[in-house]
Order: structure tokens, then C-alpha cells, then sequence
């Protein structure tokens, strides 16, 4: 018993002092640590570009809402939705009995006061003999001359009236002012409409040739958007028929959804694809801001941050040296290097 406490008071720190002799030297030995995956820095193109989400939206003045200017009731809709009109089609007639009446009334005002004025204009001349036999005095003259001043406004005001009756009987009949599909069909037939505070709305046209695409593009981003830039963009319909686009317009007012502050920008759609696209059709819009030839580049995955500062694990005989570095674009999984790596050296790639 005594034996056996004695050899263990002895071995156990012979083996301590075997096994921290044996870690020194393994931890001594100059060999490279073994590395997962490494990248070369090489030369390449790199392009910045923006992904953005966008809406497919009817240009302004491409959606109008075609309404009447008077009131009645609808005779007759002549049109559906999906029809494809030209501008000047009839769409919609009202009861136009009331306004041909309104319209007849007016017509026979004018013609009484174009009797009155030829009566006014004969009883002038004959006044104007008899005051040259001074039979009459000056001041019956002047009263006739009046009374012909007054039948000539008269007649002036019968014909503006007949004018504006003809008018408003056109605006019974309702026409396309622009050529379009019908989107929405707000009036039906037999309906009464009053058109005394606010035109009432028959249908809604879209012209679907004057289309864009209106992207939503993060605050980090907008700073590098500027009109005139060239864009594609798909729709989830057609995923593989790439649409061309330009930028026309950056909103200046931002849409804040979810604390997230989003710019709306605006492309111009330059190879429009005939019944393709649609209004509120998802677009994943790509913006190109500029290419840039021949620069470093590695994997953005080699790059880590400490401090505020970006970092690259350069291999110097099989072993990582942390170095400083500056950088410049990225593009699809690379970024450029701008100072801090010469071509041809090793990185390690962190994550």
C-alpha cells in the first residue's frame, strides 16, 4: 500500500513535466499552419451596379379617366373591358333629348333677335330721312341708333348661346382622348349621372406603349444615381426576357416603410416588348454606374474589418500576415483594391 502511493507521488509529475516539454516543442516547430482556401490577387473588370426592386406604372398623362360634362342618364356604353379604342371612339351616349330641346329653344331666340335687329336697323334708315326734313328731332335718332346697339348685342349673345348648346349636346356623346385599353369600367348603362360638382367617371384608359418602371433604391445607394444612367430589369412573368431601361427622374421625397428610407427612381423603358409587360408588374431592376478595367481584386470574402478598417491575411512562406488595405468597388464577389496588395500575392480567405 505504501509502495503504491509512493509511485504515484513520483510519476504523475514526470508525466506533467513530459507532456508541457512535448507541447513546447510542437508549438516550437516552423511549419506552415495548415489554410482551408486561399485566393490570388489578380486583375479583372469590375462593374458597381444597384439591385433595386421596382413597379411597373403607367406614365403621367398614359392613364386617364374618361368622364361626362353634363348630366343624364346612359344610353348606350359602347365599350368593355380589355377593348383596345382609338382616340376619338365613342365610348358612352347619354339621353340627349333635354339638350337638342335646350338646343332648338336657343336656336329660335336667335332667330327673333335677328328680326328685332333688322327691324331696328330699317326703322334707323327711315328715322335719319324724316330728321333730314326735320320732321323728327336728333333725339328720336339717338334712341334708334341705341335700340340697334342693344338688337346687335342681342344677336350676339343668341348665337353664343346656340353655340354653347351645340356644345353641350357634343358632350353627349363621350370619346376616347387618347388611344388605349379599357382598365376599368366605373358607369353602366341606364345609370344617371350629374355632372354639377365633379365629372363623373365612366371608364379608365391606359395607353399600355407608355409604360416605366418605377424602382425603389436604398439611401446608401441613391447617391450614385443620376438620370441618364442605363438599367435592365425582368419581371417575374418573363424571368428570362432581359428589358432594357434609362433613367429619366430620381423623386426627390423619400418612402420610409418599416424604418427602411427608399428613393423612387424612374426608368424609361427603351426596348419596349409589345403586350408584354403590365401595369404593377414586379421588376428586379439592375442600374450599371460604371466599369472599371484591369484593377486588383479579390474575393470580398478575404476582406474582414477591425477597428473601423479593412484588413487582408496576406501568405508570407505559408503563413498569414495581417495587412492594411483600401478599397474600391465590389462587384458580384469581388472588390477592388485600391492600395495595400501587389498582383500575384496570397490572401486568406476569412469567411
Amino acid at each position: 500500500m505504501k509502495f503504491n502511493k509512493a509511485f504515484w507521488i513520483i510519476a504523475v509529475p514526470v508525466l506533467i513535466a513530459g507532456a508541457g516539454f512535448l507541447a513546447v516543442r510542437l508549438l516550437s516547430r516552423n511549419e506552415p499552419i495548415p489554410l482551408a482556401r486561399s485566393a490570388v490577387v489578380t486583375r479583372r473588370d469590375i462593374g458597381a451596379k444597384v439591385v433595386a426592386t421596382g413597379i411597373i406604372k403607367p406614365m403621367v398623362g398614359a392613364e386617364v379617366k374618361v368622364g361626362s360634362r353634363v348630366s343624364g342618364v346612359v344610353k348606350k356604353l359602347r365599350a368593355h373591358i380589355g377593348d383596345t379604342v382609338e382616340k376619338g371612339r365613342v365610348i358612352a351616349e347619354l339621353d340627349d333629348l333635354e339638350l337638342k330641346a335646350k338646343l332648338n329653344q336657343n336656336q329660335a331666340a336667335l332667330e327673333k333677335s335677328k328680326a328685332d335687329h333688322e327691324y331696328a336697323e330699317a326703322n334707323l334708315i327711315r328715322l335719319r330721312a324724316l330728321l333730314a326734313r326735320n320732321f323728327i328731332s336728333r333725339q328720336q335718332i339717338d334712341l334708334a341708333e341705341n335700340a340697334l346697339k342693344v338688337a346687335r348685342a342681342q344677336v350676339d349673345q343668341a348665337e353664343a348661346n346656340v353655340a354653347f348648346a351645340r356644345i353641350q349636346l357634343d358632350y353627349a356623346r363621350i370619346t376616347a382622348p387618347v388611344s388605349g385599353v379599357i382598365a376599368s369600367i366605373s358607369t353602366q348603362e341606364g345609370e344617371t349621372v350629374a355632372a354639377s360638382l365633379a365629372s363623373p367617371t365612366f371608364v379608365n384608359i391606359i395607353d399600355l406603349h407608355r409604360l416605366e418602371v418605377q424602382a425603389y433604391i436604398d439611401e446608401t445607394d441613391i447617391g450614385r444615381i443620376v438620370p441618364g444612367l442605363e438599367a435592365g430589369f425582368t419581371v417575374d412573368t418573363f424571368p428570362d426576357t432581359d428589358f432594357r431601361g434609362r433613367i429619366t427622374a430620381i423623386y426627390p421625397k423619400a418612402v420610409i416603410q418599416d424604418n427602411v428610407v427608399n428613393y423612387i427612381v424612374t426608368l424609361e423603358i427603351t426596348d419596349f416588348q409589345e403586350k408584354m409587360l403590365r401595369p404593377e408588374m414586379t421588376a428586379n431592376v439592375t442600374i450599371v454606374l460604371e466599369t472599371r478595367r484591369g484593377v486588383l481584386a479579390v474575393p470580398t470574402s478575404a476582406i474582414g474589418r477591425n477597428a473601423g478598417r479593412r484588413f487582408v491575411d496576406v501568405l508570407i512562406d505559408g503563413r498569414p500576415s495581417r495587412r492594411a488595405v483600401r478599397t474600391g468597388w465590389k462587384d458580384e464577389g469581388f472588390t477592388e483594391i485600391i492600395d495595400g496588395l501587389r498582383e500575384g500575392e496570397t490572401c486568406l480567405i476569412i469567411s
